[in-house]
């Protein structure tokens, strides 16, 4: 059954699924959701919005201070809201995703956001979806997964992804991009990429998004989060990738 503020942490890099299986366990289990990627998305592209610099950490930390920010777990996904307005287009972009990973290497913006996050763990549950969850933001956390694979699959996914909202983009700029974010993602000072001590770490590369989900909802019930599985055969959105 699951605990009070119960917390399963889903990290990992760009593009290895982390958001599909995510929103598969916050659906599954009945839990809340935290989309940390997005909220530092939010971040970058207020920022851009306002004309505030990327790299002025004082001005930055004071964005993400003030955010009002609004995530909704819908049919087809995770929608972002500021002030009001759908903002999901811009902050899933290309574009928001490499501000995403200027912003979150700033360490005052990392500590602004981090109580954010943490008041989001609350009963029945939390599905954390991010690249320091485990690490950083709920280190007690039951159960911790870090998903991988590999820069060519991930590069391929988020290609099939950009194309069907009609955007223009090339596999291997995109395979470029990936390999840098990894780069500066791992490197930086404050929260690099890496898994807990304690994480499992799943390789999503030659697995379907159910098959993914099936092995994540198994180790819920071995830690005794939940003691009902439903088949992810039986769900074809999640099968497909």
């Amino acid at each position: 059954m699951s605990g009070d503020s119960a917390v399963i942490c889903v990290d990992g890099p760009s593009g290895a699924g982390k958001g599909t299986l995510s929103q598969g366990l916050a659906t599954r289990l009945g839990w809340h959701l935290l989309d940390s990627g997005a909220l530092y998305r939010v971040v970058g592209w207020a920022c851009q919005r306002r004309q505030v610099c990327l790299d002025d950490e004082a001005e930055v930390t004071q964005v993400a201070r003030q955010l009002d920010v609004l995530f909704r777990l819908e049919p087809a996904g995770v929608s972002v809201w500021l002030e009001g307005e759908d903002v999901t287009g811009a902050v899933r972009s290309e574009q928001g995703g490499a501000d995403a990973s200027r912003v979150a290497a700033l360490p005052k913006v990392r500590a602004a956001l981090l109580y954010r996050q943490q008041e989001l763990a609350r009963p029945p549950g939390l599905v954390a979806d991010g690249r320091d969850m485990g690490t950083v933001v709920f280190p007690e956390a039951p159960l911790k997964i870090f998903l991988i694979a590999s820069p060519e699959a991930r590069a391929k996914r988020r290609l099939d992804q950009l194309q069907g909202r009609g955007e223009s983009v090339s596999l291997p700029r995109l395979l470029s991009d990936i390999e840098e974010r990894d780069a500066r993602d791992q490197a930086r000072s404050v929260s690099p990429l890496s898994p807990a001590g304690d994480a499992i770490v799943i390789d999503s590369t030659p697995l379907s998004a159910g098959e993914v989900l099936g092995k994540a909802l198994s180790l819920a019930i071995d830690r005794g989060l939940t003691t009902e599985i439903l088949d992810p055969r039986l769900d074809p959105a999640l099968i497909s990738r």
